[in-house]
């Protein structure tokens, strides 16, 4: 079996960098090449050995190599070998993750990818006696029969010599992970929390314990943790939770400084403390901060739960029917889905998506496998799966019952927040004690928590504003069409509301009829196609309705993981469909109102609903009456489902009741909340905003590319959005809680002010911005300085001879920073398209300087790996946006130089215009100047991460306002210099710390 294998063990080695490519041969001789000796090199070398097979392509400008892959990758025998575990996709990151410590240089060379490989192969025969061996053997034998080119060389390790004895484990089993997972086990409601309070002294103690009595001290972290027992406290009143705003400078250690009380008022009360953030990033960096508290991992598992979104863990139905039908399709995708099953049979929570799952996984296997197998279009079935009680989702769902610490994140905390909200839970009047309390009227299958951590809380508008938003477009209504109807003549994978609930309704016309009229009713909703009949004016003879249109490509899950199957649907033309007549509408008005002779602009075209174009108004209301056709009988289903289980509850078995009250929640949630808000808001579109006072709603138009539509097809929505989103994030979430602790280095605009009113409307600011301004009790206020020594650790320049617009001369302004600091070096954009501008430009040139340069948005890898990466790789580079100026912590020398490519405005779109108009108290450029300054602060705090870390900050605008520099930390003096002398001092600020 393995003679048919070449072996690794004689292979060729290559490493491409963008400039630098080092071939070892066969024969042992290492050479470097250029870019076309090197094409030449791995075209004429069979099967070398290489780290990220996808990016060495790219490095080469050769197409990718698909699956079963040519070339001996070692991130997919990593993949087999040590599934679950965090590695760089570099050989540095391996060597490192393997043990073997950093590798000399800046350059790594081929030579060394024969060790990496021979350690892999040792690692993997240590596990032929473990009981891991049966499942490896079988996998490693399907992989075998696909073609995988590791075969031979792991079948070799595992001492698989022949086909498998009838006895052990046989090869088309090991895919099948559904059957071989633990179950879940139900256990008893966890009862209602205590409020026993958390002393200062109690938190001191713990926090003091968590530490040890080795570790660093920290001014303030202790001061921090007396502050957070307030938000501890027992509450006075229903509708008054106890409330702490805590700004905590970078370096604190405000992460153990929360977790200390939160720990104690947990174990003491038995409820949980959900502690939430804005990143996935900053999820994981704060459930490693745990393993102080429990060190073992087995314990921790217990006491500490990280929650998120069902649509980022991996769904054992979808992956059930991927592996189904993948022998059909060809080998790649048998072996995707053999290393993802290897992966599954590890993981510990199923995150597909910023757990443990490498973030190069994708990339190299194929983002369809991934798409393919997450619960991505909300098709969730429930307890109608057969594999219920083995979903990665509900063992989380049930250990967070019983945990101490629920790490969520300001998504899934606020999607549930809306949830209540859509429900009619009862818009508090602040301060006010309704008879019935909010978390009795709405259960959650996650409970209520009643004491929130909001890490990050400076983001927690922009989380509400997305949760409270509602969207009316075609992609979204075309969605709950498919949801509801399933596939309509595609080959798609889809399951329609019908075949869900068949065998729970046939034969019983009082569920049937309901259905049958939803179903019907939705037609209305946009049909196949409709992206493409957007730009194509109805037929104006009824004569002209048989004629079909174009064919017209239908994306889907399947076509995703075999590209080589997408399905092609003939779509019939749809004459009277109200939802695509309002979103034909609504382009009219767009494209009427903007500037501009394309139909959409760079970034998306937008533009006011009023006043409307004619006939706009008309259709709202046609589309509402047909909206509320659907919406009525799904009503009527779910609450004769509801009669089911009451009337039915002595002869219904325990997997149908809970299969119905699936799907009554499925029904509640995926299509009754959504159509309801779309009436809603339809109901009131002609209303004009108030001309006397603020509105409570922004709408708008917005016409733009989505993401996953072909040839550049276009969508059109509705959106509507709260003037002030912080208004019902307190009335639905912060309300009904008991306690709240709302903490950030950046909750303030300045730092330090000596004018007590100044002082007070600064603070004001920040109550207003996180909704504490809402809420009847007064917050509890603490400012925590920053332990790091700015005046002495860093330097600032604002560098005044840089053409802003000019893309070649910003790439060599970057291109000579980089070379100063010698690398580790984040270069921060606001815009996609100039990052992109000066990554063409300045790759290669430093390459050849020895060092590496990342980008997100160019580099086929998700922000964590390529955080890793950075991280890993201590001379490289890294470009990126928004998501790489909050919450990345690289600590060290590994970031030493943040330069920002212009001032960060706010961008000037409707939302802020509107927001700026209303919310800024008479004084929108303050307005402005408050939101630039925050994010400067937010960039600037990447930079210093500990007491030694030394780092130059570069703001590349020569634009830039004074009034934005107390920005910066007090006793950091910003310097206005040209490019040339701000690459000489950074060179000296470098040299003198050496």
């Amino acid at each position: 079996m393995c003679a048919a294998f070449p072996s690794p063990h004689e292979a060729p080695a290559f490493v491409a960098g963008h400039g630098f490519f080092s071939c070892l041969t066969a024969d042992g001789e290492l050479l470097t090449l250029n870019r076309t000796r090197a094409r030449q090199f791995i075209q004429e070398e069979a099967a070398p050995l290489v780290v990220h097979a996808p990016a060495t392509a790219r490095m080469l400008g050769i197409p990718p190599p698909g699956q079963p892959a040519p070339w001996f990758d070692l991130l997919e025998l990593f993949a087999f070998v040590h599934p679950a575990r965090p590695v760089a996709p570099t050989p540095r990151g391996l060597a490192i993750a393997l043990g073997l410590g950093d590798l000399d240089g800046r350059r790594v060379e081929a030579s060394a990818l024969p060790d990496l490989a021979a350690r892999l192969l040792t690692d993997l025969r240590a596990l032929k006696n473990t009981p891991a061996h049966p499942f490896l053997a079988a996998l490693a034998t399907r992989l075998a029969q696909a073609g995988w080119i590791w075969s031979g060389a792991v079948l070799e390790a595992l001492e698989i010599t022949g086909p498998l004895s009838r006895e052990a484990m046989q090869p088309g089993e090991a895919l099948r992970i559904w059957d071989q997972l633990p179950k879940w086990e139900d256990t008893p409601r966890r009862p209602p929390p205590g409020s026993n309070p958390v002393t200062p002294a109690e938190a001191r103690a713990r926090l003091g314990q968590i530490l040890g009595p080795d570790a660093e001290t920290r001014v303030g972290q202790a001061d921090f943790a007396d502050v957070a027992t307030h938000a501890f406290a027992p509450r006075e009143g229903m509708g008054f939770p106890r409330v702490v705003l805590a700004e905590a400078g970078t370096g604190t250690g405000k992460t153990l400084g929360y977790i200390a009380p939160a720990s104690i008022w947990a174990e003491r009360n038995g409820g949980a403390v959900w502690v939430s953030t804005y990143t996935r990033h900053l999820q994981r960096q704060i459930e490693a901060e745990t393993a102080r508290l429990h060190p073992d991992p087995a314990v921790r598992r217990n006491h500490v739960v990280v929650r998120k979104g069902r649509e980022n863990y991996l769904c054992l139905l979808n992956m059930e029917e991927a592996v189904n039908i993948a022998p059909t399709r060809g080998p790649g995708p048998v072996i995707a889905l053999g290393l993802l099953a290897r992966w599954g049979m590890a993981t510990v929570e199923g995150d597909l998506f910023g757990g443990d799952l490498p973030g190069w996984f994708g990339d190299l296997l194929g983002h369809g496998v991934l798409a393919a197998t997450a619960d991505r279009r909300g098709e969730c079935i429930h307890g109608a799966c057969p594999h219920y009680q083995r979903c990665f989702v509900e063992h989380s769902i049930r250990r967070a019952q019983d945990a101490d610490l629920v790490i969520a994140n300001h998504a899934l905390v606020m999607s549930q927040a809306a949830w209540a909200q859509s429900q009619g839970l009862p818009a508090l009047e602040l301060g006010d004690q309704p008879e019935t309390a909010p978390e009795e009227a709405v259960p959650d299958e996650d409970g209520i928590p009643t004491r929130y951590v909001f890490d990050e809380g400076h983001h927690l508008a922009d989380a509400a504003d997305g949760a409270f938003a509602l969207e009316l477009s075609g992609l979204e209504a075309a969605e709950l069409r498919r949801w509801l109807l399933g596939a309509e003549g595609s080959r798609s994978r889809a399951r329609g509301l019908r075949r869900r609930l068949d065998d729970l309704i046939a034969g019983n016309p009082r569920l049937e009829t309901p259905l049958d009229a939803a179903l019907l009713a939705a037609k209305a909703l946009p049909a196949p196609g409709w992206s493409a009949r957007l730009w194509i004016e109805p037929p104006t003879d009824p004569s002209q309705t048989d004629k079909p249109e174009e064919t017209a490509e239908v994306e889907d899950v399947t076509a995703s993981l075999f590209p080589m199957a997408v399905p092609v649907q003939l779509v019939e033309p749809v004459i009277d469909n109200p939802t695509e007549t309002l979103l034909r509408l609504l382009r009219d008005q767009v494209l009427a109102r903007t500037v501009g002779s394309g139909p959409v602009r760079r970034n998306g075209s937008e533009c006011d609903l009023h006043p409307m174009v004619p006939g706009l108004a008309e259709a709202a209301d046609g589309l509402a009456r047909s909206l509320s056709r659907i919406a009525e009988p799904l009503r009527t289903l779910v609450n004769r489902l509801e009669d089911k289980l009451r009337e039915d509850t002595d002869s219904l078995d325990t997997a149908t009741r809970a299969r119905i009250e699936a799907m009554i929640r499925s029904l509640q949630r995926r299509a009754i909340g959504r159509l309801d808000g779309w009436v809603s808001m339809l109901t009131t579109f002609c209303t004009p905003p108030d001309e006397v006072g603020p509105p409570q709603f922004i709408r708008f138009i917005r016409l733009e590319a989505r993401e996953g539509q072909r040839r550049g097809e276009q969508d059109v929505g509705l959106h509507q959005h709260w003037l002030d989103p912080t208004l019902p994030f307190a009335a639905v979430l912060a309300a009904p809680a008991h306690g709240l602790l709302i903490t950030s280095a950046t909750l303030r605009d300045e730092t330090d002010t000596d004018q007590s009113a100044e002082a007070e409307q600064i603070w004001e600011a920040a109550e207003a911005r996180v909704g504490a301004s809402h809420l009847p009790s007064p917050a509890l206020r603490a400012s925590l300085a920053s332990p790091f020594d700015y005046s002495r650790q860093t330097r600032v320049f604002i560098v005044n001879d840089v053409a802003h617009d000019d893309p070649d001369t910003l790439a060599a302004a970057y291109q000579a920073l980089f070379l100063a600091s010698g690398g580790g070096g984040l270069g921060l954009f606001t815009a996609i398209e100039r990052l992109r501008a000066v990554q063409r430009r300045i790759a290669a040139p430093l390459e050849e300087e020895g060092i590496p340069l990342y980008a997100q948005h160019v580099d086929a890898m998700d922000n964590t790996t390529l955080v890793d990466v950075f991280r890993t790789e201590t001379d490289s580079c890294l470009l990126g946006t928004d998501a790489m100026r909050d919450g990345v912590d690289v600590p060290g020398h590994a970031l030493r130089l943040v330069a920002f490519e212009r001032v960060p405005w706010p961008r000037p779109d409707i939302l802020h215009r509107e927001r700026r108009m209303h919310l800024s108290q008479g004084n929108p450029k303050l307005y402005d100047d408050r939101i630039a300054r925050l994010r400067l602060r937010q960039a600037f705090g990447r930079l210093i991460r500990a007491r030694n870390d030394r780092g130059v900050f570069v703001l590349l605008d020569r634009r830039t306002p004074s009034r934005l520099l107390s920005a910066f930390p007090s006793g950091v003096i910003p310097h206005r210099l040209g490019i040339a002398a701000a690459v000489e001092e950074i060179r000296t600020f470098f040299e003198g710390s050496e």
